[in-house]
C-alpha cells in the first residue's frame, strides 16, 4: 500500500494535490511519501516480530535511497543504517542513526574509508575478502581499537532477479566462496584487530521468490555449525535484503511475513541476533517521479512518442535494466492509447517504455512514474549537461523541498579552465 491516490480526479501524494507541486517546484521532480515510508518500515518490522525473531537489527540499505530527510524518518522508526561508502555512512550519521546501528558493507572500502569508520566507532564491518579483513585489522589494532566484523559469504545461488543486481553467484565480485570461507575465516579471527562474530550475505535485489533465499540461508546455516565445531563463538548473521516490490501488474513479491516465516523457520536453531539490510521493499513504492508532457509526437505503425520532461538522467533504471515503471496521468480522463514514452535525451536508450497501455495524455499534461522511491534520484546525473532531479518528501497536507534542483548554471561553475588555456 502507498500514499499515492487519486482524490476528486486529481492524483495526490498523501492530501497534498500533485499540480500543486508541479506549480510551485517545477518538473520534474521526485515526490515522496512520510507515511509510506512509516507503514512500510513497520510492517517490515512487526513480519519479523511476529514471526518470533526476538532482537532483530534492520539496517536499512542506504544505496536505495540516501536523502537525508528518508533517513530521517527511517532513523525515527528504529532503523540503522547498511552503508557502501564513507559519504553514505555520513548521511546516515548526520540523520541520526546512532554509530552502533551502522553496518559497512561493500567490495571496495578504502582506507581512508576504514579509518573514518573506525574513528566514528561503527557496529559492524562486513569484510568481503581477506585481503581486505587483513588491512581493517592492520588499521584498527594501529589506532588501539578492535572492530566488530563478520565474513560475507558467497553462497553461489541465483537469486533470479536481473543480472546487474544479482550480487549471490559464483562469478559475482562480492563475498568468500564457501569452500574458502573456514580457513579465511579462522585466520581472520587470529588477528588481534578484528572481533569476528559471524557471517554475511546478500544474494541480489528485487526478488520475487523466496526459494533462493531459503537456499542460500541453508547453506549459512551449514557454515555456523562448523565454525563453531572449530571453536569460534558465531554471535550474528546478517542476511542482507533483496526483498521485490510490485513494479507492474503481475509481479507477485513475497509479502514480509512470508519472509519473516521463512526466516524464522531456517534459523530456528542457529542462536544468533539475526540482522536485516531492506532496502527498495521499504521505499520503493514511497516515492514518484512528477513529470510533464512536452509534446506527443507522431510515429510509426501509429505508436506515438510521448515526449516528457524527465529523462534517463534522471530515472536510470529503464535505460540500465529495461526497468518497468508504471506510467500513469495526475488527472486521468478514463481514455487509453499505446504509444512509446521517451524523455529529451539524445539517446535512443532514452526510453521509458515502448508500445505501453496508457493514460491518453497531451502537450502540458502532469504524470508520474510509479515505484520510483528506490533507485531514483539516487542515479541520476547530468548527462546532456541537465541539472539534478530535486526531491519532495510530503507529510499529510503539507510538503517541503528535500534535496534542491541544481541547475546546469550552478554544475559549470564548479569547473574551470586553466590559466594556460585562457
Amino acid at each position: 500500500m502507498d500514499h499515492f491516490q487519486l482524490i476528486d480526479g486529481i492524483l495526490h501524494a498523501e492530501n497534498v494535490p500533485l499540480p500543486r507541486i508541479a506549480a510551485e517546484i517545477g518538473t520534474p521532480v521526485y515526490v515522496y511519501s512520510r507515511a509510506t515510508l512509516e507503514r512500510h518500515a513497520r510492517v517490515f518490522r512487526e513480519a519479523l516480530t511476529d514471526a518470533g525473531i526476538a532482537d532483530p537489527h534492520i539496517a536499512f540499505a542506504v544505496k536505495a535511497n540516501p536523502n537525508l530527510a528518508v533517513l530521517k524518518v527511517l532513523a525515527r522508526e528504529g532503523y540503522g543504517a547498511d552503508v557502501v561508502s564513507a559519504g553514505e555512512m555520513e548521511r546516515a550519521l548526520a540523520a541520526g542513526v546512532p554509530p552502533h546501528d551502522v553496518v559497512f558493507s561493500g567490495v571496495g572500502k578504502t582506507a581512508d574509508e576504514i579509518i573514518a569508520a573506525l574513528k566514528r566507532d561503527i557496529g559492524q564491518f562486513n569484510i568481503e575478502s581477506e585481503e581486505e579483513g587483513r588491512e581493517l585489522a592492520a588499521l584498527a589494532e594501529t589506532m588501539g581499537k578492535r572492530a566488530d566484523a563478520v565474513l560475507r559469504i558467497n553462497p553461489d545461488v541465483d537469486a533470479q532477479t536481473n543480472a546487474k543486481i544479482s550480487t549471490g553467484k559464483a562469478d559475482n565480485k562480492f563475498g568468500i566462496g564457501l569452500h574458502k570461507a573456514a580457513a579465511i575465516y579462522a585466520r581472520l579471527a587470529a588477528l588481534p584487530g578484528l572481533n569476528m562474530r559471524g557471517l554475511a550475505l546478500h544474494i541480489g535485489s528485487q526478488l520475487l521468490n523466496l526459494d533462493p533465499l531459503e537456499t542460500a540461508f541453508g547453506k549459512i546455516g551449514k557454515l555456523v555449525s562448523e565454525l563453531r565445531s572449530a571453536g569460534h563463538r558465531i554471535s550474528h548473521v546478517d542476511l542482507g535484503g533483496g526483498l521485490g516490490v510490485r513494479y507492474k501488474a503481475g509481479d507477485e513479491p513475497p509479502h514480509p511475513a512470508e519472509y519473516a516465516a521463512m526466516v524464522a523457520r531456517v534459523t530456528k536453531d542457529w542462536d544468533v541476533q539475526l540482522m536485516f539490510e531492506p532496502g527498495r521493499v521499504i521505499c520503493g513504492n514511497a516515492g514518484v517521479l512528477l513529470t510533464q508532457v512536452i509534446r506527443v509526437k507522431p510515429g510509426a505503425g501509429n505508436l506515438p512518442f510521448v515526449i516528457v520532461d524527465a529523462a534517463m538522467n534522471d530515472l536510470a533504471r529503464p535505460a540500465l535494466y529495461d526497468a518497468w515503471h508504471d506510467f500513469e496521468a495526475v488527472q486521468p480522463t478514463g481514455e487509453r492509447l499505446t504509444g512509446n514514452i521517451v524523455g529529451p535525451v539524445c539517446e535512443t536508450g532514452d526510453t521509458f517504455a515502448m508500445a505501453r497501455e496508457m493514460d491518453v495524455v497531451a502537450q502540458g499534461d502532469l504524470a508520474i512514474f510509479r515505484t520510483a522511491g528506490a533507485y531514483g534520484a539516487t542515479m541520476a546525473s547530468t548527462y546532456n549537461s541537465r541539472g539534478l532531479v530535486p526531491e519532495v518528501l510530503v507529510h499529510e497536507d503539507r510538503y517541503a523541498v528535500v534535496a534542491e534542483r541544481i541547475e546546469p548554471a550552478t554544475i559549470l561553475a564548479a569547473e574551470h579552465v586553466p590559466d594556460w588555456l585562457a
